[in-house]
């Protein structure tokens, strides 16, 4: 671990701005000894926003499209970092991602802890200490889920620690579950059954719980938490899919459970809107496009409404609001054809939509990108009830009804999947709706490994210039650890085969 694991003071902590409603709204100071700090209401505000800041890292915010790259959902351009890695070619020494995330996530983690070591120190009352200390559990637990899907076992602080104490071993996978599913049992049982609004509430530590449980194929329990919060009735699949992912949308949205929040658009200097409406960074594959539904609800290999000529008639209109074609026009909120100014052709012919702000066009250096970048949503945990519940006891009515609630979406409006599925033709289903729903989130990746999918998906893919990926199932399940922090703790193991 580097330095930044020694007893912070406030400044090393609360650096950034925080960007969510209410005092999340305000920058955390940046210039206060912790021994003059956690005097009244407005500090502990303060050292929440600064928790609160850690998510708008790489790791959390928009730039999760690029483990779409990595799970060959997109590509990107010549040069980019993460080519290497999508192609198999991952070292301790790689830097990129491999560092960010591990690094990210323990930054995370160090200002969760140095949040709660300290706030009872404050003079407020226990109910507000309760909620924020909730609140930033389910925060920790956020960041150390991360960690576990990248790194597999992993260094476990539940305190500040000095250099010296960072160095220590991994802690087994199954133990940083059991600690993160305690945090989040007691977010869940503090925080209030209340609307996402930018803090996290009982609906978003069930729904963590639940993706954590499913990643671990602890599928009764898994569907069991993403039960709940369907019948808390608190959340709901929201009525435009295109703005649920734009500015426009987003404010009080009855889907949205997680997010990085940009209320402060000079915050997003480098947003969605300049990287892939400008930068082109990434290219959506014809794998992808391929694999949405035509409107009759039967793959495009198989339907007589899908038209070679012409791949955007009849299809899922999803499709049409998460990819476009290069050449495609566009049209602004007042019906005023944009225009763009792209730096680089498409490798695939294809380009993004989801999360891009029309509005905004034509981009350039000045563009601020005020839409937050949605972590958890409703969709999800229906998703995720429903292959919890239908590896652990076949797909019953529920199965279906949580699905056909999702592709049912006003706008959407795709019919129901058939009935009378087996357990395995149930499976594939859901995962063929995982992929269009949840396209270009950021999910892609983790689900491919958790399926042990990549290691045949993954080999079949061919990027622009003619390279084969690879993916080799000894190895690169995991990421490695960086060799930084290999060099700094001489307790920390290499994951196997690196």
């Amino acid at each position: 671990m580097k330095t930044y694991i020694k007893v912070f003071t406030i400044s090393m902590l609360l650096t950034g701005a925080a960007s969510c409603t209410g005092f999340l709204d305000k920058e955390p100071l940046d210039q206060l000894a912790s021994s003059t700090f956690w005097k009244n209401q407005e500090e502990v505000d303060m050292a929440l926003a600064g928790v609160y800041a850690r998510v708008l890292s790489s790791t959390f915010n928009h730039n999760a499209m690029f483990w779409d790259v990595m799970g060959g959902d997109l590509c990107t351009n010549q040069g980019n970092a993460v080519i290497p890695l999508a192609q198999g070619m991952i070292e301790p020494n790689s830097g990129s991602i491999v560092s960010s995330v591990y690094s990210e996530c323990y930054q995370g983690i160090s200002s969760c802890n140095f949040f709660l070591d300290n706030v009872d120190r404050s003079p407020v009352s226990d109910d507000v200490k309760n909620r924020y200390k909730s609140e930033v559990l389910f925060l920790r637990a956020m960041f150390y889920f991360t960690l576990t899907e990248f790194y597999g076992a992993v260094p476990f602080y539940t305190k500040l620690v000095t250099i010296n104490e960072a160095k220590v071993a991994k802690t087994p996978k199954a133990e940083v579950v059991a600690q993160i599913l305690t945090d989040l049992e007691t977010a869940i049982g503090q925080l209030p059954n209340v609307p996402y609004n930018g803090h996290a509430v009982k609906g978003s530590a069930l729904a963590l719980k639940a993706k954590v449980l499913l990643h671990n194929e602890r599928w009764e329990e898994a569907a069991q938490a993403a039960n709940q919060v369907i019948q808390d009735g608190v959340f709901s699949i929201f009525n435009n899919y295109r703005t649920l992912f734009l500015a426009t949308g987003q404010n009080n949205n009855p889907e949205i459970m997680m997010s990085a929040r940009y209320l402060n658009p000079d915050r997003a200097v480098q947003g969605p809107d300049i990287q892939f409406a400008w930068h082109g960074t990434i290219n959506p594959r014809g794998e992808l496009v391929n694999d949405y539904e035509c409107t009759d609800g039967q793959p495009i290999t198989t339907s007589p409404r899908y038209n070679p000529a012409n791949w955007r008639e009849n299809r899922d209109p999803r499709l049409l609001m998460t990819i476009k074609g290069f050449e495609d026009k566009v049209f602004n909120s007042a019906g005023v054809e944009m225009g763009f100014n792209y730096n680089a052709p498409s490798g695939t012919g294809y380009m993004p939509v989801k999360g891009l702000n029309w509005d905004a066009l034509p981009v350039d250096y000045n563009t601020r990108s005020e839409q937050d970048w949605v972590l958890l949503r409703y969709a999800e945990v229906l998703l995720m009830y429903a292959e919890a519940k239908n590896e652990h006891s076949g797909p019953d009515a529920s199965v279906y009804s949580a699905i056909n609630t999702v592709r049912s979406r006003p706008g959407v409006e795709m019919p129901d999947i058939p009935t009378g599925l087996s357990k395995e033709q149930m499976r594939e289903r859901i995962r063929h709706e995982r992929r269009v729903e949840l396209a270009l989130e950021g999910k892609r990746y983790f689900d491919i490994k958790r399926w042990k999918t990549a290691e045949t998906y993954v080999p079949t893919l061919v990027d622009p210039g003619g390279v084969r990926r690879q993916f080799n199932p000894a190895k690169h399940y995991l990421f490695p650890f960086p060799q930084s922090e290999m060099d700094t703790n001489d307790q920390l193991e290499q994951n196997p085969n690196y």
